[in-house]
């Protein structure tokens, strides 16, 4: 069955091959913020400053990043 949904494929990807490169680029995204959040506290950073870069607060950046940095 097709819907107007369907009508928004102009790159040709189904949309399981689209779920697949954007679950793909969350990964490559989330190993990018842990090294730059790694960087930023090494560089002297706070977690408050980087938090409020990140928008999220400094006890979020803690609690996902502080044993790793």
């Amino acid at each position: 069955m097709r819907t107007a949904v369907d009508a928004d494929e102009p790159s040709g990807e189904s949309p399981l091959e689209e779920l697949m490169r954007i679950a793909k680029a969350r990964h490559e995204l989330a190993a990018a913020e842990a090294v730059a959040v790694r960087r930023a506290r090494i560089h002297g950073f706070s977690w408050a400053e980087i938090g409020t870069m990140l928008g999220v607060t400094k006890q979020a950046m803690h609690k996902k990043y502080g044993k790793f940095a």
